[in-house]
Order: structure tokens, then C-alpha cells, then sequence
């Protein structure tokens, strides 16, 4: 029998291999019975697993043993269920258990990885790194049947989760993250979590890509700071799915229970989500809603929070107005838009082309002139669609009049566009009945222009055209005849006028067909909104 097999054998028996040093025979033995194994010192600083200290090799395991007892390690005592749980412990060299199948559960909670973690397409029941250094965590298609816990660990070169697997749980909360040689600190792309995506207060210095990510339950960021001063992008998600919804919201401070899934309470001292850098989650699906409140963008001038195609019946944005970058709403679908003037940003900073809505709730004043001025800015460049998606919004919650308002700022927008005769006769039209959404106003010059005029006209010599065959003079009636272009009342024809008055009676019949243009043009609008 080869020495090989005779150490496989006894270590099915569960007996150790005679080389562990103190440090790895006690974690053998706690292995075997279930137990925590604890080489914490009781001293704060020197136990911190992100500090200083250096820990010595009465606080270390190989890499190598730790494989060993996961993969083929000893039986279990009787009575007793096998497990690995450190607290306080330093694995030295890499842990590989790329491919693995592992059946114990893991916790390891304060503990120092001196190099990295290399887990891809490894299977899991649950794995728990708590408060864990870690230079960096490679687990590409990594299989877990239940959870997978990091919070309050720190990574210094990364996280790679493309394409895992996650059965229930994946928590980030307070969690560091720092960028691998790519410049992306946590890569999700393809990933699949079964329930809650937690990751409150982390912080990401990085690109945090989430491509195609799937969320069985909620996506949490609350308090989260993402910074990506390197790239352009401090939130990679095209394509993701969760399908309840997606907090970017605050999370509350100094209460554990607030960075577990909840909204903090009134009166809770809070932590903003910030992204410093731009934010995509363009063609995105989100079952219940999308919660930017009291979110915090910073971003360069040539960056976006990009949410092109986007799905959703609630989009909350109650976020600060970004000063710089742009907001892109091109094509999203959304049931609610709950939101506040004084998150939108200015004209050049906000595109919304396409972009469906069929209802408004704002939080706070949002006065349809600031609505009109919202319109604008997303519209430099004349684009009828948003104007008519506003109005049927509003036509539809009863708003009839402040719907009339936004047609007509429409075609006041469309005016600037068109070349300058056409321009001319938009002021006409707008001066006059206001392009048909206030046809009142027709009624009113009309009654002007035929009063002016009857007085006017009582005053002119008026020989008849044929003596004997006129009717009565009566310069009220001329004036009308005149007036209104496609009624005959037996005066305009019946009167020779001269000099000046000859052209004050053309003035009035020009006046008179482009009111009754106007009206023609008002009268179809409003039949064909109709």
C-alpha cells in the first residue's frame, strides 16, 4: 500500500495526517465535533483581520488542510455533525477548491486570507465569510445551495461571481470592495440569486457590473457608496432582472437591524446611496419598483444614469439633481413615476424620447409649469411625443385644462422650429385662439374687430353700387358681411366705398379670414384629439 492511500485511509478513519502543526490539529478536531474554532486573543486590535497586527503561526492553517477536510475530510463524532468554523484564524497560501464538492457547512468569521480564494465552478450547501480579509474571491460559476455570506469583509483585488449560483441568500452588507487589475471591484455578470441580493453600506472602488444578473426577490443598495474614478461606470447593469425591487434608497446607521431589508425608520440617523460615476440599467425588468430616494449622483459631464428600456410599475425618483452628466429615460415603460421637481436636471442634462407613463404622483410642489419646464428640457431639439404622452397622462386623471396647457406649449415649441413665415403664422394663430386651445378667444377678437369696424364704417360715404336696388345702409351689417368671409348678408356687395375706406373694408376682410382660419384650425385639433 502506497503512503499516498495509507494517509487517504487514515484520514477516512479520522485520524490526521502527522504532520499539522498545534494550530491545525485543533481545527481537526474542531472539524470533527461541529465546534467553533476560536484563536481569537480577546484584544481588539490585535484581532481586527483588516489591521496591522501581524498574527503568528499559532494562528495559522495551510491552505492545504483546510482543502483537505472539505473535500475528503475525517467522519464526523458521534453524535455530531462535521463542520468548519474558524473565528481568528490566518489561511496561508491559496485556497483552491476550484471544481470541488463541498457537503460540510462553512463559517468563517475574522479571519485572514493571505492569498486568494479560488472557488470557480465549486459546489456549496452554504458558505459564510464574515469580516474576512481577502486579497481576492475568483468563484466564477460557483454552485450554492443555500446562502452565501460576505458582509463586512474586505476584498482587495475583486470579486468574480460571473454566472454563479446563489440558492437562497447573497449578502454584501457593509462589505469593501476594491477593483481587480480590470477595473471592475465586484463582477456579477450571468449571476443567479435565488431570494435577496443584500448589499447595504457596501462600499465598491470599482466598476460593480451586474449584467445580466437574475434577483429572485429584492436587489438592496441602501447606503451603499460606489466609486469608480477610473472608468465610466460605477453601476454595470444592463439586462438585469429582480423581481420585486431595487433599493437605492437610505440605510439606517448604528442599528444592525437597519441594514437587513428595511426602510429606517423617521428620526433614524441615515447613510445615503451615492454613485460616484454613472449608474446603467438599461433594458432592465423590475417586478415591483425601482427606489432612487434621497439618492446622490456625482458625475462627469460625459456620464449617464442610464435607464433606456427599463421595465417597472413604480419608478421612484427622489433623488438630489445631479449637477453634471445625464439622466436617459429613451424607451423605459413605467406604470407610476413618483418624483419631485427638484430632482430633475436642466435642459441638455435629461432625455426621455420615448419614454411611457400613465400616471404622475409628485412628492412635494410640482406645478405644470415646472412639468412644462421637466418637458422642455428633456426636448432641446422639438419632439412632439413627450408633450402628448404629458397630456394624455393628465387628460386621463381629469385633468382636462392643464392637458389644453400642454398641447399648446407643444406647438409654441414647435414654432421655434419652423421657418419664419410659417413662424409668422404660428404667432397669428397663438395671438388669436392659441392654436385652438382656447377657441374662446376668436369669439372675443371677432367681437373686437366688428365692433371698431361698425363705428368706422358709420362714418364713410357709401353710394350704392346700383341706385334703386340696394337695401337700407346700416354699417353694423356691412361690417359683419365683411367680417365673416362664407356668409352673405346682402351689405358688402351693395356699396361702393373710395379711397381709404376701400382699403380699411380689404383690412377687414383679410382680418376676417384669418380669424376664421384660425378657428377652422382650432376646430379640427380639438376633433381630432376628440
Amino acid at each position: 500500500m502506497t503512503e499516498g492511500a495509507g494517509i487517504r485511509d487514515g484520514i477516512r478513519d479520522g485520524e490526521p495526517p502527522e504532520d499539522l502543526t498545534a494550530a491545525e490539529m485543533g481545527m481537526w478536531q474542531a472539524f470533527r465535533n461541529g465546534s467553533v474554532y476560536d484563536l481569537r486573543a480577546g484584544d481588539m486590535v490585535v484581532d481586527d483581520p483588516h489591521g496591522g497586527h501581524p498574527w503568528g503561526p499559532e494562528r495559522s492553517v495551510r491552505a492545504r488542510v483546510v482543502c483537505m477536510l472539505l473535500l475528503n475530510g475525517p467522519p464526523a463524532l458521534d453524535g455530531r455533525v462535521s463542520s468548519l468554523k474558524l473565528s481568528g484564524v490566518q489561511i496561508t497560501d491559496v485556497l483552491d477548491l476550484a471544481g470541488g464538492t463541498i457537503e460540510p457547512y462553512v463559517e468563517l468569521k475574522g479571519c485572514r486570507f493571505e492569498k486568494e480564494i479560488l472557488l470557480p465552478e465549486a459546489r456549496f450547501t452554504t458558505l459564510r465569510l464574515v469580516d474576512c480579509s481577502v486579497p481576492r474571491l475568483e468563484a466564477a460559476r460557483l454552485h450554492t445551495e443555500g446562502d452565501l455570506h460576505l458582509p463586512r469583509c474586505r476584498f482587495h483585488n475583486g470579486v468574480r461571481l460571473s454566472d454563479a449560483h446563489i440558492g437562497t441568500d447573497l449578502l454584501l452588507n457593509q462589505a469593501m470592495v476594491y477593483r481587480d487589475r480590470h477595473g471592475r471591484s465586484l463582477t456579477g455578470d450571468g449571476m443567479t440569486v435565488g431570494q435577496d441580493l443584500q448589499a447595504e453600506m457596501l462600499e465598491s472602488d470599482g466598476e460593480l457590473s451586474l449584467r445580466g444578473a437574475t434577483v429572485g426577490v429584492s436587489l438592496s443598495l441602501r447606503g451603499s457608496q460606489l466609486k469608480n474614478p477610473y472608468g465610466r461606470l460605477a453601476l454595470n447593469a444592463p439586462q438585469l432582472t429582480v423581481e420585486r425591487t431595487l433599493y437605492m434608497t437610505p440605510a439606517g446607521v448604528g442599528n444592525p437591524l437597519q441594514t437587513s431589508g428595511r426602510t429606517p425608520a423617521r428620526g433614524t440617523r441615515v447613510q445615503r446611496f451615492e454613485s460616484e460615476g454613472g449608474i446603467r440599467l438599461d433594458d432592465g425588468r423590475f417586478g415591483d419598483a425601482v427606489d432612487f430616494d434621497q439618492a446622490r449622483f456625482t458625475l462627469a459631464n460625459e456620464q449617464e444614469i442610464s435607464l433606456r428600456r427599463l421595465q417597472t410599475p413604480e419608478l421612484r425618483f427622489l433623488g438630489e439633481r445631479p449637477q453634471h452628466g445625464r439622466i436617459v429615460l429613451s424607451g423605459a415603460r413605467i406604470v407610476t413615476l413618483v418624483d419631485k421637481a427638484a430632482s430633475w436636471p436642466g435642459a441638455g442634462q435629461f432625455r426621455m424620447d420615448g419614454f411611457q407613463y400613465e400616471s404622475l404622483v409628485p412628492r412635494g410642489p410640482f406645478p405644470l409649469t415646472r412639468r412644462l419646464e421637466w418637458v422642455a428640457a428633456a426636448t432641446p431639439e422639438y419632439n412632439p411625443e413627450p408633450y402628448e404622452r404629458l397630456a394624455t397622462v393628465l387628460r386621463s386623471g381629469g385633468e382636462d385644462e392643464d392637458a389644453r396647457e400642454v398641447l399648446l406649449a407643444k406647438q409654441r415649441h414647435r414654432r421655434e422650429f419652423l421657418p419664419p413665415a410659417a413662424r409668422f403664422w404660428g404667432y397669428v394663430q397663438d395671438w388669436t385662439v392659441a392654436y385652438g386651445y382656447r377657441p374662446g378667444r376668436a369669439a372675443v377678437w371677432m367681437a373686437v374687430l366688428w365692433a371698431a369696424s361698425s363705428v368706422a364704417f358709420s362714418q364713410a360715404d357709401h353710394p350704392p353700387v346700383k341706385p334703386g336696388e340696394s337695401p337700407e345702409w346700416n354699417a353694423s351689417l356691412f361690417a359683419l358681411d365683411l367680417l365673416i368671409p362664407v356668409i352673405d348678408l346682402g351689405q358688402a356687395g351693395r356699396w361702393r366705398l373710395q379711397g381709404g375706406w376701400q382699403w380699411a373694408s380689404a383690412a377687414v376682410i383679410l382680418l376676417g379670414w384669418i380669424l376664421a382660419t384660425t378657428v377652422a384650425a382650432g376646430a379640427s385639433r380639438l376633433l381630432r384629439r376628440g
